[in-house]
């Protein structure tokens, strides 16, 4: 199994960055690995969706992810390639002067064909990156 926790302050309030999460069609604008996301179904609090990804090669996979605005958004893992299981989490809080502290934590096992220092590499290495694309998608969307 591979975890990764990431923690990272955004100026912008917590509900402006907690509708940029949820807003889950518009990922592959401002994250490359992200070719598409389609809403399979569209609740008030629980959405499931197939993404394709591509790092190292295409995949698709499907989530179901439960959100409860502007502070929490839980996602798992239902059906899909390479993942057995993945599970993950914002956490989104207000701070002082119209900022916002989130955390962001995933878990991911995948099948057989895949060594764990690839999985590791998977999940983690691309946090960074995923959290510098969100900097910039709250500058560009709230001009902050």
């Amino acid at each position: 199994m591979a975890k990764a926790e990431v923690t990272e302050k955004f100026n912008c309030t917590a509900e402006e960055f907690f509708k940029l999460v949820v807003d889950f069609e518009k990922y592959p604008d401002f994250l490359s690995d992200i070719k598409s996301v389609k809403i399979l179904k569209n609740g008030k609090k629980e959405k499931e969706m197939e993404f394709t990804v591509s790092i190292i090669k295409t995949i698709k996979y499907k989530i179901l992810a439960t959100q409860k605005s502007p502070s929490e958004v839980d996602f798992h893992f239902t059906e899909g390639d390479i993942f057995k299981s993945m599970t993950g989490s914002w956490r989104i809080a207000d701070l002082a002067g119209g900022k916002c502290k989130v955390k962001y934590t995933i878990e991911a096992s995948f099948g057989l064909l895949v060594p764990g220092v690839i999985a590791k590499t998977l999940v983690s290495v691309n946090l960074p990156s995923m959290m510098e694309n969100f900097k910039k998608r709250v500058k560009d969307k709230y001009k902050k």
